[in-house]
């Protein structure tokens, strides 16, 4: 009998198709950590652990971030007797373990982005220790990007989620104003920001290492050996185990590209899970704009006694481009979605601190009920749908673990205890009636997010998708449900190259800016 039969024989009902998933594996152990200050904890924790094999897969890496900022000493090492920053951390840890060694797999749209990363990263690879292997991963459409966040520790331990390892994205879970640990490397702090990530054993663990080593062995033609006959990480004291032999699906995003056709798991699958919704859908996502799953929720709430669905999105993008671009869009699905809303059960909020100050969401999680739960580097919008490379996990029908989740999120956004939320969920048997209960009218809450009127900008953003497009290939490509003209193909790729130079324009603006000032 196949690993696949097996799969389909123990799968959950929603993980049965191999339209919504790509692997059914077993997790020993499960966690679900919220925001980034437990997690580079227990990633640190994790890769001084390891022996053999890391597989650091991301967005991007920023070798000069403070892991755990306001605990160095005089001479740069944390509070745990390892180095801080995350370079010479992983330069330690490689002298430490003789027979490890680590594969970093970034981007190469990171390095435009955020082109002052890029020589930290070169000197490291080039002057550091040759068992620190790293590459730039350019095997996608132009325009696309590579947006996973894996971590795989010596075949057995699996980090899969939303968290980039780079600035600006530790936080605490008490979002604290102004905090001085949230220091850029420019002096200026940045905003409170709220992520999460899973944490997983066993063959689960295995399967994601496998996922990576494609990614490598596609963006630079060499081929990784799966480590052999190296013990298993055991699970740290310190990190809660959320579930125990749990079955695992793994969801990807992969766009058709040099022969290989459109991988869209990671939609069927939220598609899949928004129609098994009987009581509520809760979203939380940095962008709320995917053209499909707006239109299964639309058709949910045209239903008699249909679901609650819940958004938790930020106020506003990172910038004002892709705010107009991203956000207008936002709007017009916020404002279909009210129009159908004939039960009063759709609510999108942002989160704040006790200052006011919002809370930037960068977290990409789907709970339908207490029935499924999803997790990864996937947004709510077309281009992380079916145009740039994703990985999601989700687990099924483990009420107790899932609705325990939901409520740690909301006790957080809340402000309240995991035990209040519990109690007036159970009383009201509605999510929005416990958040208006719950939720203050000053300090750390919720506020609903307001549609904002169309710029001409932001209209003609949001009229050709350039910065949310699905498919730019060629001429056109077919998916089976129409195709791109290539007048939006070009809009699509011109408008990467306006972020760019966006990006690399108020670079320039700023240190101008700082030399006039000195």
């Amino acid at each position: 009998m196949t690993a696949d039969k097996i799969d389909l024989q123990e799968a959950r009902t929603i993980f049965a198709t191999h339209r919504n998933r790509w692997k059914v594996r077993r997790a020993d152990k499960i966690s679900f950590i919220v925001d980034a200050d437990d997690y580079f904890r227990t990633l640190r924790s994790i890769l001084i652990r390891s022996k053999r094999e890391v597989l650091l897969i991301g967005w991007d890496f920023d070798f000069e971030i403070d892991m755990l900022p306001g605990e160095s000493d005089e001479g740069g090492i944390a509070s745990d007797g390892w180095p801080n920053q995350l370079g010479p951390f992983l330069e330690a840890i490689v002298e430490h373990a003789p027979n490890l060694d680590i594969y970093m797999l970034k981007w190469n749209g990171a390095a435009l982005i955020a082109p002052g990363r890029l020589l930290p990263t070169l000197a490291l690879y080039a002057f550091g220790n040759e068992r620190i292997h790293f590459a730039l991963d350019g095997h996608h459409p132009f325009g696309a990007c590579h947006h996973q966040k894996i971590v795989v520790a010596d075949g057995s331990f699996a980090f899969c989620g939303g968290i980039d390892v780079t600035e600006s994205r530790w936080d605490t879970s008490e979002h604290l104003p102004q905090d001085p640990r949230r220091k850029r490397k420019d002096g200026t702090i940045s905003e409170p920001w709220h992520d999460a990530t899973s944490v997983l054993t066993g063959p689960v663990a295995a399967a994601l290492g496998d996922l990576s080593r494609t990614r490598w062995s596609r963006a630079t033609g060499d081929t990784i050996a799966r480590p052999t006959n190296v013990a298993a990480i055991d699970w740290p004291d310190d990190l809660r185990v959320d579930g125990e032999h749990i079955d695992v699906a793994i969801a990807r995003t992969e766009p058709p590209y040099d022969g290989e056709p459109l991988v869209n798991e990671i939609e069927n699958l939220t598609l899949a899970s928004i129609a098994a919704a009987e009581k509520s859908i809760y979203i939380e996502s940095q962008y709320f704009a995917a053209q499909k799953v707006s239109e299964a929720l639309k058709s949910r709430l045209e239903e008699h006694d249909g679901p609650e669905i819940i958004v938790i999105n930020p106020e506003s993008a990172l910038s004002q481009f892709e705010d107009q671009a991203m956000h207008v869009l936002r709007g017009r699905v916020i404002n279909d979605l009210k129009q159908s809303d004939h039960q009063d059960r759709f609510r999108i909020y942002y989160p704040v601190n006790d200052a006011d100050e919002a809370i930037y969401v960068h977290a990409k999680v789907v709970i339908v009920d207490d029935q499924i739960l999803k997790i990864g580097s996937s947004n709510m919008n077309d281009r992380s749908m079916g145009f740039d490379t994703e990985c999601d996990v989700a687990i099924a029908d483990h009420n107790d673990i899932i609705a325990k989740v939901r409520t740690r999120l909301l006790s957080e956004h809340l402000n309240v205890q995991p035990s209040v939320v519990e109690t007036t969920l159970d009383k009201h048997q509605s999510l929005i009636a416990t958040i208006e209960q719950l939720n203050p009218d000053n300090g750390r809450r919720l506020r609903q997010i307001e549609q904002q009127p169309e710029g001409k900008i932001g209209k003609f953003l949001a009229d050709t998708r350039m910065m949310d497009p699905r498919y730019l290939r060629g001429e056109a490509t077919s998916t089976g449900e129409g195709v791109r003209p290539r007048h939006l193909a070009a809009a699509g790729g011109a408008g990467l190259l306006a972020v760019l130079g966006w990006q690399l324009w108020k670079r320039w603006k700023s240190s101008s800016d700082k030399n006039a000032k000195h």
